[in-house]
């Protein structure tokens, strides 16, 4: 996962018109568009974004940046000469597995050229099958989970594994100086996962793990007090916590037992957010966090809010709009708008064999009119696909909290995709 967010998001006018679709019950999808399928020859968007649940911070973000990447790609003319249309879903988080499935199927009814998301590594887990099955390419924005490489041919993603963000923690830890580590890491695909790296790699360094190594705590917990007691008792020289929106119990425990929660705090892209309004200033002052992917510029956060001037929150933003971007332009190269046309031509207009760059729809577009192989260099910082569907290469942000508690952008580490 990756995000520069706040915790508590307000809802915005393109979720809230999302949500109105759903039932009753939560369950099932809201349809952006009530007509147009890829079997009309139309390019449709499916998505699957959480608008509710643990993971409904992501909404905003991911649904914005899929309404600019549709709109300035039927300001170009749209995909084979017709408009892209959306249908989307709330998939929520991984507790609610019924809802992801159902969220799934709701998208895939409405027979999408391409599925864009999830963010969330486990609830990828909950429904790719769904989607591959039916022989519809599924890029997720935000799931960062190692076990996904190569999970399917018809799955890719837009954002690094955790292999590159868990090397650039363990860097970033052992550069400061760190011998002794704990780690606070929830009972989640995401957090075990970027754990076993993280470990990995600190152990090539030299630092030790003196707490966190295998034990976990459930992603439910509200009360962290013998947790951290436990972790107290290790003596660390610094903590890293892996987890979601746990975490803001989780510091408020480490406070209250005597840890610092400035300068020997580490995070991750699950928990690096805005804390503003959920600690006094200063509380978080010093600590670090990482993001993976490139640091959204101005520009594209003016264009964000020109759709949603709510917006405050960029996480998995580029991430999303690039995903779209590639799936259109894979269906231009390859001549129709099925799944499995735009499946086949990812990889090459990602760069995968080459060619030359380009960096909008239109520009792009124009290339494949002539015959040219070409390299979408998008918004999100990273490298082609490759032979796992994964990006080849990416930027990892490393951030500071200020005395408002707010992540400020320092610095970025690039890093390669192990191929397996």
């Amino acid at each position: 996962m990756r995000r520069n967010r706040s915790l508590a998001v307000t809802a915005t006018a393109s979720v809230a018109a999302l949500v109105m679709g759903l039932s009753a019950c939560g369950g099932s999808g809201s349809e952006a568009s009530s007509s147009g399928s890829a079997s009309d020859g139309q390019f449709v968007v499916g998505g699957l974004f959480p608008l509710t649940g643990s993971l409904a911070y992501l909404g905003p973000a991911e649904t914005t940046a899929a309404d600019l990447a549709i709109k300035d790609i039927n300001a170009a003319g749209g995909v084979l000469g017709k408009d892209v249309k959306e249908v989307s879903a709330d998939v929520s988080d991984a507790d609610h597995a019924d809802q992801n499935t159902t969220a799934a199927q709701s998208v895939l009814s409405k027979s999408p050229s391409v599925v864009m998301g999830p963010a969330s590594s486990s609830v990828v887990k909950n429904t790719y099958k769904a989607v591959t099955e039916a022989k519809v390419p599924m890029i997720s924005m935000g799931a960062t989970s190692p076990s996904l490489s190569g999970i399917s041919p018809y799955f890719f993603r837009t954002v690094p594994p955790d292999s590159v963000q868990g090397a650039v923690v363990s860097s970033l830890i052992a550069q400061d100086g760190v011998q002794k580590l704990a780690i606070a890491v929830f009972n989640e695909e995401y957090g075990t996962g970027l754990r076993k790296v993280i470990v990995n790699s600190l152990k090539d360094a030299g630092v030790e793990v003196v707490y966190g190594e295998t034990d976990t705590f459930d992603p439910t917990e509200t009360n962290f007090s013998s947790l951290v007691t436990s972790i107290k008792a290790t003596k660390p020289d610094a903590v890293l916590v892996i987890a979601f929106d746990q975490t803001k119990q989780l510091l408020k425990e480490m406070s209250s037992q005597g840890l610092d929660t400035k300068t020997k705090l580490y995070m991750t892209d699950g928990n690096t957010a805005d804390y503003s309004s959920d600690f006094d200033a200063g509380f978080l002052e010093g600590a670090q966090g990482t993001i993976p992917g490139a640091h959204p510029s101005d520009d594209f956060q003016k264009r964000l809010k020109e759709i949603d001037s709510k917006l405050s929150d960029y996480t998995y933003s580029a991430e999303t709009y690039d995903g779209i971007v590639l799936a259109a332009l894979a269906a231009e190269k390859g001549g129709s708008v099925d799944g499995e046309t735009v499946q086949k031509n990812l990889a090459a207009v990602s760069g995968a064999d080459g060619g030359d760059k380009c960096s909008t729809f239109k520009d792009c577009v124009a290339l494949i009119k002539e015959k040219k192989d070409i390299q979408y260099v998008g918004l999100a910082g990273i490298g082609p696909f490759n032979s796992n569907n994964d990006p080849s290469s990416a930027s990892i942000g490393i951030y500071k909290f200020d005395s408002a508690n707010k992540p400020v952008y320092s610095r970025s580490q690039e890093g390669e995709v192990p191929k397996s």
